[in-house]
Formats: structure tokens, sequence, C-alpha cells
């Protein structure tokens, strides 16, 4: 592949998750408006906000048979407009059997979505010759960022969803139709895509994923998305309710958390090329780990935002690092090993939320983190599934010679 291919393909796949940050984001942070636009109840509302990522659970899994026939680019092609669409089916319903099935498009496409496009970073981190996956999901927490602002003055202007959304999709998804025809993929993905629309048998139908090798990692990503819905789902009440904050301050720590996990997944690349995947995962484990304990314990607001920014340095690394040791561990079917990987993350964002709300309840919030916190330590014991020091892209060694295209 030429080095040209190579820098487009980055390039746009970049761009593909820039806009899926968006889209996540102006859901997510609207769900309040949904819930009244649609009237659905509090007791009602867990089983939609359940539904979407059982949904894309199995829509990771649709796509693992899928790419065994068709390039994951294809994939991607094709679900990324499907989510878009599906928020703006979010904002223009008014019953709410037309929210029911919005949701349930956007869970299924955002499945195959994220597959498709770690999928193709991994491959795209194997022909580059080093570790570019934290840049990839560097993008993807700007574009977080960038959809949660949109939000804020969609609420602060009092404008409906669909006037909210509909900008948004009507520059951001012909765009993305247009980036798609430059996607590249490396050899050695599942489908031996070479990125030029041909495809190469590399032997990957015939390579097993064993799940008894994947679990470490599976375990790795569970545990990294329990402690990412953690801040997500309970950061402001916790500052708000436990450390005494304004509603006004307990508004930032996401925001923070947000810009924190951008400016460590921006760096993060550089570390993993100087000491290796397995020593940054190690570092960001334990980080995440002392930004939990200093939550806890915190006196005031202040101290509990400076936790808060901690977890941000500290999370960020895990996931990307996790997609890529798949990658690694299984080089003639990563693309198989990617989409069973991914599922976890929807397993923990499932089950981080309501394991902190439940053990608040009974016990105490400032217990609750505790959780967490050990179970991000607990990635520590699987550090050795990323590779040596050597492992330091995703291929076993990082070629000595390799032009930087990005």
């Amino acid at each position: 592949m030429t080095e040209a291919r190579l820098r487009y393909g980055r390039g746009s796949l970049a761009f593909s998750f820039f806009v899926q940050g968006v889209t996540f984001a102006l859901l997510v942070t609207r769900i309040p408006a949904i819930q009244d636009q649609y009237g659905i109840s509090d007791g009602l509302l867990p089983v939609f906000l359940a539904a979407v990522p059982i949904l894309a659970g199995v829509g990771s899994v649709v796509t693992e048979k899928v790419v065994a026939r068709v390039r994951p680019g294809t994939v991607l092609r094709w679900a990324q407009p499907l989510v878009m669409l599906a928020l703006l089916g979010v904002g223009a319903g008014d019953a709410v059997w037309h929210v029911a099935v919005a949701l349930a498009l956007f869970g299924l496409s955002v499945g195959a979505l994220d597959a498709s496009m770690n999928m193709m970073g991994v491959s795209l981190q194997r022909a580059y010759g080093r570790s570019i996956m934290l840049g990839f999901h560097a993008v993807f927490s700007l574009g977080g960022i960038v959809g949660a602002s949109l939000s804020w003055a969609g609420a602060h202007w009092d404008l409906s969803l669909l006037v909210s959304y509909l900008p948004a999709v009507v520059v951001l998804l012909p765009a993305a139709l247009i980036g798609s025809r430059w996607y590249a993929q490396g050899l050695a993905a599942g489908t031996g895509d070479t990125g030029t629309g041909e495809t190469e048998k590399d032997g990957a139908a015939g390579v097993s994923v064993p799940f008894r090798l994947l679990l470490p990692l599976c375990l790795v990503m569970c545990f990294a998305y329990i402690g990412d819905s953690t801040v997500s789902n309970w950061s402001a009440k916790y500052l708000q309710d436990v450390l005494g904050s304004s509603e006004q301050l307990s508004t930032v720590p996401y925001n923070v958390y947000m810009v924190t996990t951008l400016l460590g997944r921006a760096v993060g690349d550089f570390g993993v090329r100087r000491a290796g995947a397995a020593a940054v995962v190690r570092a960001g484990s334990v980080v995440a780990a002392v930004g939990f304990g200093v939550v806890a314990v915190a006196p005031d607001p202040w101290t509990g935002m400076a936790g808060f920014t901690l977890l941000g340095f500290g999370l960020c690394v895990i996931v990307p690092q996790t997609f890529a040791a798949a990658g690694r561990l299984f080089p003639g079917a990563s693309d198989v090993a990617v989409a069973r990987l991914n599922i976890f993350n929807y397993v923990g964002f499932l089950v981080g939320s309501p394991l902190v709300g439940a053990l608040g309840d009974a016990w105490n919030y400032r217990g609750a983190m505790v959780v967490p916190m050990v179970l991000v330590l607990v990635t520590l014991v699987y550090a050795r599934s990323f590779g040596g020091g050597g492992a330091r892209y995703g291929g076993g060694h990082e070629r000595a010679r390799t032009v930087d295209v990005g």
C-alpha cells in the first residue's frame, strides 16, 4: 500500500471517529429532553437506555459474520449514515413507538459502526508499523466535546431535538460519505483486505479465536467501561449530593474528564512507541485507580474535581490499547477478535451505572467509588496480555523505518 493511500485512509477513518463522537454525544447528552418529548416515565426510561447497548452488542456480533464476506470499510460506509439517520429519527418523532424504533436502529447500527471502525484502526496500525490507535480515539473524544457543546447550545436556546440534530447531520453525513471513498485497510485483517478493493486470502478463515485467550482483554474492556460509565452517569450527582457543590459546578467534572481523555489520547501513542503498550496500560490503570481513590475520600468539590481529572488521564489509554492487543494476539483473525471484544464495551456500559447506583443506595456513594477503583486495578493482573516492551504498535515490534504520514 502506498504512503499516500495510508495517509488518506488514516485521515478518512479519523474523520469517521470524529463524526461518531459528535453523534453519540448529541444523543446521550439530550436524554432528559428525549424523555420529555415522548413522555417516557422514569420507570420506563432505563428500559430504553438498556436496549441501546444490548442491540449494539447484537450489531457487533452480526458484523463479525458480515466481515467474513465483505470488507469492514463497506460495513462502516453504510453503518455511519444509519446511525445519523437514527439520531434524526429520535428527534423527529412524537410517539413512544417512534423513539423505540429509532433507538433500536441506532443501537444495531452503532454496534456495527464501533466494530468496523476499530477493525480498520487495528489493521491500519499494523500497516503503519507503529501505534496510532490512541489517535483515532482522541478524535472520537474531540467529537464528543463538540457534540456536547452543540447539545448545550440546543438546551440553552430551548431548541427542539430535531432542530438541534438536523444541522449536524446535514453537514456531517455527506462529509462522511465522501470521506469513505478513501477508507483503507492493511493486510492480515480478517478479510485480507489490501485497501485497494482487492482481497487476498491470508488464512484468516481457518484461524480460530479461542475465548479463553481473548477473555483477559474482554475483562479489561468491561472494567474500563464500568469506570467510564461511572464518570458519565454519576459524576454530577456525586459532586452535588455528596460533596455539596452547586448545580453549575456539578456539570464541570464530565467536561473536564472529556478534555483530559482527549489530551491523554493525543499523546498516548508516543508513550506506546517509547515504552510499549503494557507499560502504558499499567500506568493508566494506576492513575485511574488513584483518581477513583481521590474521588472517594474527597472532602470538597475541588478535590473531587481533581480526582475526575486523573480518571480522564488514566482510563483514556486502556480501551484503544485493548483493541490493538486483540489485533496483535490474533493477527490472522483480527476482525473477528475485535468484533467479539467490542461486545464487552456494551457489557461494561450496562453494568457500570446500575452497579454504582445500587451500591450507593444500599451503602453510600463514597464506598461505591471503591468498586470501579478495584476493577481498574485488576487490569494490572492482565497487563501481560498487552505484550512485552516490544509490543509497541500491535504487531510485535516497531518497524525501524516507517514514514510518518499522519
